[in-house]
């Protein structure tokens, strides 16, 4: 199962879902897509659509899913990552209405930078990735919140 995430964003992000679309249709994805596509309306024959899904729905899905594509914020890629998915992000750009600015190209670049995803700039070419993500080897992410959590109690402490 794929598990398409555009997260809690006020603004569409059709183009993605659009991609999506095309590479079923194109033959590219054969798995079952279940979206969770916030405040982006859509509609579908290939896809089961949620606008919002109940965190623990959510979690099931993020256990269950083989391939998680997702806009390109920090919580869905890292939420993707800890749990060991194979994960294509594709930035929300202003130029398209999707966000204000263009911070998750940069998210985006650090991201596959680091080796941790598969990027999505060209959208034509989201059923190749698909197509090929078994060999993707993504690195392991390793997450670094207790070692910040260890600095902000000692830094506390010497207050």
């Amino acid at each position: 199962m794929i598990l398409v995430t555009l997260g809690t964003q006020d603004k569409s992000f059709e183009r993605l879902l659009k991609a999506v679309d095309k590479a079923i249709d194109e033959g590219y994805i054969k798995d079952k897509v279940v979206v969770q596509a916030g405040l982006t309306p859509y509609k579908s024959k290939n896809m089961e659509i949620f606008d919002f899904i109940p965190r623990d729905k959510f979690e099931k899905l993020i256990k269950e899913c083989d391939i998680l594509i997702t806009h390109a914020g920090v919580g869905s890629i890292l939420t993707g990552l800890e749990n060991n998915k194979k994960v294509i992000a594709a930035a929300r750009l202003s130029e398209y209405k999707e966000h204000v600015n263009d911070h998750q190209i940069q998210i985006l670049e650090k991201f596959d930078r680091l080796g941790y995803i598969l990027p999505l700039k060209d959208f034509d070419k989201l059923g190749e990735l698909v197509k090929n993500i078994n060999k993707f080897k993504p690195n392991k992410y390793v997450s670094n919140t207790d070692n910040i959590i260890k600095h902000i109690e000692e830094y506390i402490d010497n207050i």
